[in-house]
């Protein structure tokens, strides 16, 4: 069953608690019924389509786990039918004796259909590192 999205946010909690608990049924829902969306991951090509992204995360869950992220807002954008969330994304399952990797940014872009907030866009990439100090 397709799930209404009231707001932005709505669709981004759940994107995010389906990305945690490995529920591809949930994470596609998320995302807008069209072949207009894309993904681009870390070390991933960008991905464009329904089946494509499909594929790119049923790689990420070929472990048998999804992705714990702890999430950090640090914009949001919204106009008419459109919203961007700008997010600082931490890994928290990091396996016992790996270090964790250093967190992401991610924009998430949504759109207002006629079922409810969608994704269209996600895109993540590792934060730089910081600045050197100056002396």
């Amino acid at each position: 069953m397709t799930q209404t999205f009231g707001t932005p946010q709505d669709a981004e909690d759940a994107y995010y608690d389906a990305l945690e608990e490995g529920d591809m049924n949930r994470l596609l829902d998320v995302w807008a019924d069209t072949d207009d969306i894309s993904c681009l991951l870390p070390m991933y090509p960008l991905v464009r389509g329904r089946k494509p992204v499909e594929e790119a995360f049923a790689h990420l869950f070929s472990r048998g786990q999804g992705v714990t992220l702890a999430i950090s807002h640090i914009d949001w954008l919204e106009a008419n039918d459109m919203a961007i969330h700008l997010v600082e994304e931490t890994i928290q399952n990091v396996p016992p004796g790996q270090a964790p990797p250093p967190p992401f940014y991610a924009t998430n872009i949504y759109t207002r259909t006629a079922e409810g907030w969608r994704l269209l866009v996600h895109q993540n990439s590792p934060m730089p590192p910081p600045r050197p100090q100056a002396i």
